[in-house]
């Protein structure tokens, strides 16, 4: 079956099988390896990519299901300052929300989502947003920390997290 997509702001038209999940269009056809496979199962939140605005889990998206639609990866969002970065990805940087890396593609997409939602969040509020992503390195203390640093760098407004 042939998908028409926009993925990171370009056109992208494809035939694939019909069974083919988004992440393998993603990561194996199209070469955009940041999102991450981890279950397959919507467990791990690691294939968390942006469909027409809104975090989805890949893995659970056929790729016909998609066809019309704009995708976002972490490949596709970046900022015009000097790093390149967009501001979560930046306070993920300057807090230390990140240690191997695995799940951060899918971290950072989901604060994203959360920031969209609520762009002023309390620490609980973070901790449920990505609830549905699973971090096995940081114990998620700098990943909220991170999550709350971007909110402030947003709304230029001071939160304090707890120890």
């Amino acid at each position: 079956m042939t998908v028409d997509l926009e993925v990171n702001d370009r056109r992208v038209v494809r035939d694939v099988p019909a069974r083919t999940l988004l992440v393998h269009l993603l990561r194996d056809i199209l070469g955009l390896t940041g999102t991450h496979v981890g279950c397959d199962t919507t467990q791990c939140g690691a294939c968390t990519v942006e469909l027409d605005g809104v975090a989805v889990k890949s893995c659970t998206v056929l790729a016909a299901q998609a066809d019309g639609c704009s995708i976002r990866t972490i490949e596709g969002i970046s900022s015009d300052d000097e790093s390149g970065l967009d501001r979560v990805q930046r306070a993920f940087w300057d807090k230390h929300g990140l240690q191997c890396g695995f799940c951060t593609p899918g971290m950072v997409m989901a604060v994203r989502q959360l920031l969209r939602d609520n762009p002023a969040p309390t620490e609980d509020e973070v901790r449920r947003g990505i609830d549905g992503n699973l971090c096995r390195c940081t114990g998620y203390q700098n990943i909220v920390v991170a999550a709350l640093h971007a909110a402030r760098t947003g709304t230029g407004e001071e939160r304090r997290v707890s120890s």
